[in-house]
């Protein structure tokens, strides 16, 4: 995996102590992402004492510890759809879990001062096409059915916060964050470790198998063997589900679409910054195949976007992102790309995370790729309740399920997918230019 611009800003930090895999613990936890570490943060609230969390690299390594940074309400399926599947009623429930999350994320963050140049100015989607009513629609929904209100912004109030042609107009989710996110990974393991738990970097699962008590985990720390039996377990490993643990554990991995994201960011623009932006709000736009971005602290501006089944090299990820950025700030031409980087997310078929129980005691949560940050920090809640209080709310959830994704040929679907639905984002665009030149002639 090629390193990102968040692992070298931490090149000179200490990285999160790593503990000695315990002989037992009530709860082991197999993966030290977001899922990972909320589900802990969870448990402790609830009194569990002994958690031992287990992951084969490190804190944050897989897709939590490199993402964009956005951490805003909703799921990757989008609002209306979620109504369809789960009622008024329960889409509403759900998607307010998240509005929940985004609020205990930034309380973590003021709570414990995890410094995670954290930038609390909100998220806009910008429309990439002249018609309105796809935004329009969402607002109205997101009020009417899930009591959340977005900000119109038309063309000129848009234009006064981004120097760019591309847009014709907004929505604004003020309760939106964004931040780096391996240093809120790093910074939350360290709250847990403070409070008692234990974390183990380095420590690789071999198998889960049954034992009289819970589960016995079979683990390699340190190129030694190890043992830990647990009368718990969850398993968040996402996309980095592989090897040996993959195999003993099929239902989990035939499920998951492991995603390859591209990512990468400028070097310092300094005062040109505010020749493309003057907002600290965060950005993505309404096409399937949308770019974000958004301003770092040191004046970088990070952008990321695309899909694709296969990682891609550092040289490829920013020539394809430079492109992108070209199109909506063609006034960065000459602006030098100083990190590009990718790797796997995983996502489901139907869009939904994928969390519960496979057999009693043995709980799974993954599948948050493309709108992760809050809905970890969601499940991970519900998991903790589950487990502490035996809070049965997460079944609400199950129809969605370990929806068979059938390897090969359904990544290659996915990316069928995906370059159909951007074919039909730029075909529209044409459309729109074609209609534009037609009334100005």
């Amino acid at each position: 995996m090629p390193p990102t611009f968040y692992a070298q800003q931490l090149h000179d930090q200490p990285r999160a102590i790593s503990d000695a895999p315990p002989e037992e613990a009530e709860v082991a936890i197999v993966g030290a992402g977001f899922a990972g570490l909320h589900t802990a943060l969870g448990l402790q609230a609830r009194g569990v004492k002994s958690i031992a969390i287990l992951d084969a690299e490190h804190v944050g390594y897989g897709a939590s510890g490199r993402n964009g940074g956005f951490v805003f309400s909703g799921f990757s399926l989008g609002e209306a759809a979620l109504s369809a599947r789960l009622g008024t009623a329960g889409a509403k429930r759900w998607y307010q879990r998240t509005v929940a999350a985004v609020g205990r994320i930034r309380a973590l963050i003021h709570e414990h001062r995890i410094e995670c140049d954290l930038v609390d100015a909100g998220v806009l989607w910008c429309n990439w096409f002249q018609n309105p009513a796809a935004l329009r629609a969402r607002q109205q929904l997101l009020a009417n059915t899930f009591d959340t209100h977005w900000q119109w912004l038309d063309y000129r109030e848009l234009s006064q916060r981004i120097e760019s042609k591309r847009y014709s107009s907004a929505l604004f989710e003020r309760e939106a964050l964004h931040l780096q996110p391996l240093k809120l990974a790093r910074g939350l393991a360290e709250v847990l470790r403070a409070r008692g738990a234990t974390l183990s970097e380095g420590a690789r699962v071999l198998d889960v198998q049954v034992a009289q008590s819970g589960y016995t985990l079979e683990l390699r720390y340190q190129q030694q063997p190890r043992r830990l039996r647990a009368k718990q377990v969850v398993l968040c490993c996402g996309g980095y589900l592989q090897g040996e643990l993959a195999r003993r554990l099929p239902k989990l991995r035939r499920a998951l679409l492991p995603i390859a994201t591209y990512v990468m960011n400028t070097e310092p623009l300094g005062e040109r910054l505010s020749q493309v932006l003057r907002t600290q709000a965060a950005v993505y736009d309404s096409r399937f195949a949308f770019d974000y971005y958004r301003a770092l602290p040191d004046t970088r501006l990070l952008w990321g976007g695309r899909i694709h089944v296969l990682d891609a090299s550092p040289k490829v990820v920013a020539q394809r992102l430079r492109s992108d950025m070209l199109r909506v700030f063609p006034q960065l031409s000459d602006v030098r790309i100083e990190h590009a980087w990718s790797g796997l997310m995983s996502y489901a078929r139907h869009e939904m995370p994928q969390f519960g129980q496979l057999t009693p005691g043995l709980w799974y949560a993954q599948a948050f790729g493309g709108h992760g940050m809050a809905p970890t920090a969601a499940v991970g809640e519900a998991l903790a309740a589950a487990i502490a209080e035996q809070d049965l709310s997460y079944q609400e959830l199950e129809q969605f399920g370990l929806s068979r994704t059938f390897g090969a040929l359904g990544l290659a679907a996915a990316q069928l997918q995906y370059w159909r639905f951007q074919g039909q984002d730029a075909w529209r665009d044409r459309l729109e230019q074609w209609r534009g030149a037609d009334q100005n002639q």
